[in-house]
């Protein structure tokens, strides 16, 4: 294992954080259990004072075909997954075009767009070193308990990659802003759309600093230019209490606070 210097401000995808120590573990390196694994920190959103970091080095991103399964490294890159699902003809991964990051983040949260998700297509994850098919893993709507650290999974080959599949998933995702933001803010709750509900306590475009609720999509933090944690985390606040006081809904944040 090693460390390296990443800066949070040019490396995450809300492009918020400073310079930070982080600990890149290498194949075969004890996992510590003391620092927080992430990932390609698309959905992450960095405070001045972090919990101490760790990530998964280029050892963990690989792809391979073995007994009709194809086995991921946790670190692999959602965009390499697809090129090699498209390359060789294999199903399902279709929607992950869309889904920035690595693989150990979507399992982290059962990424997914609509109603295709990571663990539909799942068949096991190593966690800490030891295989566990998706059955004994509590999951849902972007969440799963993972109990550990993901370093790799395995999915049943399927034939017949779907370009029109990819290209209506990508239609679907057109609102979506193009500043840099961490992805959708909160969860969608039961039967509702988070960004109707920012929506119809007028946050829309509502902005504090550099940071905003997008004029594209009510759900998207976006940042302007020179954004800070400190105006996300008010506007995150902001929109929650609005919400609990106007419509007794309890918003999630699905973007990650570290």
């Amino acid at each position: 294992m090693f460390f390296k210097t990443i800066d949070f401000s040019k490396y995450s995808s809300i492009k918020v954080g400073q310079p930070t120590e982080v600990l890149m573990l290498e194949k075969g390196d004890e996992i510590p259990n003391d620092r927080y694994l992430i990932g390609g920190a698309n959905n992450l959103l960095i405070s001045p004072a972090p919990p101490p970091l760790m990530m998964l080095s280029k050892d963990f991103a690989y792809i391979k075909e073995e007994e009709g399964m194809l086995v991921i490294g946790a670190a692999m890159p959602t965009g390499r997954i697809v090129s090699y699902a498209k390359k060789h003809n294999i199903a399902g991964f279709e929607f992950c075009a869309k889904l920035p990051g690595t693989l150990g983040g979507m399992l982290a949260m059962n990424a997914g767009v609509k109603e295709y998700e990571i663990f539909n297509i799942l068949y096991a994850i190593e966690i800490d070193g030891n295989w566990v098919k998706k059955e004994s893993i509590s999951h849902g709507y972007r969440f799963a308990k993972l109990g550990g650290i993901a370093t790799a999974a395995k999915f049943k080959i399927k034939k017949g990659y779907s370009q029109s599949l990819n290209d209506t998933l990508k239609k679907l995702r057109s609102n979506q802003p193009h500043d840099p933001s961490a992805g959708s803010a909160f969860k969608n709750p039961q039967g509702d759309a988070a960004g109707r509900l920012i929506e119809a306590v007028g946050l829309k475009g509502f902005r504090k600093g550099d940071m905003a609720w997008s004029e594209l999509h009510a759900n998207f933090l976006v940042n302007l230019g020179s954004g800070t944690f400190e105006d996300a985390r008010y506007l995150i606040d902001l929109a929650k209490e609005k919400i609990l006081k106007e419509f007794q809904i309890e918003l999630k944040e699905e973007i990650k606070i570290l």
